[in-house]
């Protein structure tokens, strides 16, 4: 497939995400961010198993339940803890930090020295984020600027955002033994949605026991977030992995809190402008510079397909 249609897939993953906030908040019952991380998990892990017919070999669980337990279930949970305790967007500048930790991650455990354009790029989006978020007069979504320095949700946030870099570095490089064939991209997904929403239901179960009687509203918002915002979306997401740079793809999550944003200011008049809205083109031109990294410093290999090296010297 070429690149840059890969690229566009994979990119409606986090988009879809960034869609999360606005279904949650107009069709989805309040407080049950847990039940509602189970819910959007499960079903489709469930059916993407059901599809893809494949019971994983014993040597293979060790592998899947790391790689749910980074890419869904610490993740999701850590995620809504730092959304508990930090303030408005707090956590989604902190989130922010997730495309340079990988970025640090390959250069330590591969070995490769960094690209500066790529480096400078992902630095240039933080401070982008942090325009968009915590400027004192921003209504977006994730708007915040007077806040306590939580301790407790300020390590979640990181955490999350470290937990979400090794999934997608993982998710790269942990490379299957010889004799084994690499499971097929449909079963990867299921089983990972599957273990991940079984680590989240305890929770869920412990914190929110009762669920109120749903409505029609709510059975499509959380249908729209289990198959679009899940299945779909995590089949286009570790796509993208197996087949980009791993920091490209990494980058692309930027998209969700930017997606949010405009969702809020098309369908509920949410205003973006001054530092705000600098901030927002700030990370979309971080984001295409880090897409474009590989181009940008190799023009004579244009037409070849992009491998991880490519964003390293």
């Amino acid at each position: 497939m070429h690149t840059f249609i890969l690229l566009l897939l994979t990119a409606l993953g986090p988009a879809s995400w960034g869609s999360t906030y606005i279904v949650t908040s107009e069709y989805l019952p309040e407080g049950m961010p847990f039940t509602a991380a189970v819910i959007r998990c499960l079903p489709a892990g469930l059916l993407l198993i059901a599809f893809s017919r494949y019971l994983p070999q014993r040597t293979e669980w060790p592998r899947l339940i790391v790689l749910s337990a980074l890419n869904i279930g610490c993740f999701q949970a850590l995620l809504f803890v730092a959304a508990y305790r930090l303030p408005g967007g707090l956590a989604a500048v902190i989130g922010a930090i997730q495309p340079l930790i990988l970025l640090l991650l390959v250069w330590l455990l591969q070995k490769q020295p960094l690209k500066w354009l790529a480096l400078s790029a992902c630095i240039t989006a933080i401070i982008g984020m942090a325009l968009l978020i915590l400027t004192p007069d921003s209504q977006t979504p994730f708007r915040a600027f007077a806040f306590d320095w939580d301790s407790i949700g300020i390590t979640a946030a990181s955490v999350g955002a470290i937990s979400m870099a090794l999934g997608v570095y993982f998710s790269k490089y942990w490379q299957v033994p010889e004799n084994q064939k690499p499971m097929a991209l449909m079963a990867l997904t299921g089983w990972q949605l599957t273990l991940g929403g079984l680590m989240l239901l305890p929770l869920s179960l412990l914190l929110e026991p009762s669920m109120p009687k749903l409505e029609v509203a709510n059975l499509l918002g959380y249908g729209y977030l289990s198959i679009f915002g899940t299945l779909i979306a995590y089949l286009l997401w570790f796509r993208g992995i197996q087949q980009l740079p791993p920091v490209l793809v990494s980058s692309l999550g930027l998209l969700s809190p930017l997606t949010a944003v405009t969702l809020g200011w098309l369908f509920l008049d949410q205003i973006i402008e001054g530092w705000a809205l600098f901030g927002f083109l700030l990370v979309i031109f971080s984001i295409l510079v880090v897409q474009l990294s590989p181009y940008l410093t190799r023009p004579n290999q244009q037409k070849k397909p992009l491998q991880p090296s490519d964003l390293f010297d």
